[in-house]
């Protein structure tokens, strides 16, 4: 703030240009405040894309198979048993997606998203990497970015925040994504194994 002198040994007082110009803010208070609003749309967008999702194949909504339509699905590409595949899958998808939305366990609804989107992308494997030939393009975007997420944070406007991070402790994010991976693998594994027994077979 500016101020100009009256006379000797007088307190100043404040100039006109210091209340036009109001108070100043630091570039990294600005970049802070872009970086809020960045992962606040990163989650919202990601979060609620996932939890529309799960809600197809939990509750049959949006046009979706419901549970009994997706245990079907899941038997025939491989995921057995079917019906508790399709309750992982619904779950890891609605539940993971509505945490990011939220940025509530930010870790947790991370790594279950990507972990559920690495079973996804398993099933598109075969038919190469663009979702124009049927790849796995999509289920590795939707996973990647709520892998980052996981790793980076909701930032300020989340309910993570507003707790004090109860729920996002710095150890959480390795522990989340080392065990969603390592199911993932499980899974994926179990069902490679299943899938190429039964191409011997025939």
């Amino acid at each position: 703030m500016t101020c100009t002198r009256t006379r000797a040994n007088r307190p100043c007082r404040p100039s006109l240009t210091s209340f036009a110009s109001g108070p100043s803010r630091s570039p990294h208070s600005s970049h802070r405040t872009r970086a809020d609003l960045g992962l606040l749309a990163l989650r919202l967008g990601t979060g609620g894309l996932l939890a529309a999702h799960g809600a197809q194949k939990l509750l049959g909504w949006f046009g979706g198979g419901g549970l009994s339509g997706t245990s079907a699905g899941m038997e025939a590409m491989g995921y057995t048993p079917a019906k508790a595949s399709a309750l992982a899958a619904g779950l890891g998808e609605a539940g993971g997606g509505a945490l990011l939305a939220l940025g509530l366990a930010t870790p947790v609804g991370g790594a279950a998203a990507a972990g559920t989107m690495a079973g996804a992308a398993a099933v598109h494997a075969p038919n190469g990497f663009f979702a124009q030939g049927g790849g796995y393009e999509y289920p590795a975007f939707l996973g990647f970015v709520a892998a980052g997420l996981a790793v980076a944070g909701p930032g300020r406007l989340s309910l993570d925040h507003a707790l004090g991070h109860t729920f996002n402790r710095h150890w959480m994010v390795p522990a989340a994504l080392v065990g969603a991976g390592t199911a993932a693998l499980a899974v994926v594994g179990s069902r490679a194994k299943r899938t190429k027994g039964s191409e011997d077979a025939e």
